[in-house]
């Protein structure tokens, strides 16, 4: 895999990479926007999962262009990315399951969200992250889970209401495999770390 990084590290592939994560952040609040519309305020930063994740790694990819590192977001972008990309690949074959179809959005979602997952851990080598990044990123990411399934901000997918709690506990157990993601990936004391030229 170690063939990869010179691309990962090229500024011209970083560019690339931002406009799409630009392109995709916008229409993930776009798609949201009904949503939002009925969410109080107080609940607003929680409820655009997949879209904030992407808004985390815009913000690492610029600062990856400015040759800099900003460990929290890093942190908040390996662990948001990987859980709300498995998620939605998750939610969207539900769908189908349930359904025994699904429409072109619907596959779009997966193949955009799993690429939201495997970006955000092939970058791990790049990250800087501390411990206290990953803690912020742990309350960040369970302090979610209760928003979306005690409050029940979770995003909104008809078919799949009289599963809600089968899908909140499937979510506060991938919150803990991305947790573990990101341990595996960014702090163990072998893992070797790589810079933007």
């Amino acid at each position: 895999m170690k063939w990869i990084y010179p691309i990962l590290a090229n500024r011209g592939f970083l560019w690339l990479l931002l406009i799409v994560n630009i392109a995709g952040t916008a229409y993930g609040y776009y798609w949201y926007g009904w949503q939002l519309a009925d969410t109080p305020a107080i609940f607003l930063p929680f409820v655009p999962d997949s879209p904030t994740a992407s808004l985390f790694f815009v913000f690492v990819l610029l600062a990856f262009l400015l040759g800099r590192n900003w460990p929290l977001l890093e942190s908040l972008a390996i662990v948001t990315l990987f859980k709300y990309g498995i998620w939605a690949v998750v939610m969207n074959l539900l769908v189908y399951f349930v359904n025994g179809y699904l429409d072109p959005i619907g596959l779009m979602l997966m193949i955009s969200h799993g690429a939201m997952a495997i970006q955000g851990v092939l970058y791990a080598p790049f990250y800087k992250i501390k411990w206290w990044h990953f803690f912020v990123a742990a309350i960040w990411t369970l302090h979610n889970d209760i928003i979306d399934y005690v409050f029940f901000m979770l995003p909104r997918y008809q078919d799949l209401d009289k599963y809600i709690p089968e899908i909140g506990y499937f979510t506060f157990w991938l919150s803990i495999i991305s947790l573990g993601i990101a341990y595996y990936f960014c702090l163990r004391p072998k893992h070797f770390k790589l810079d933007i030229h």
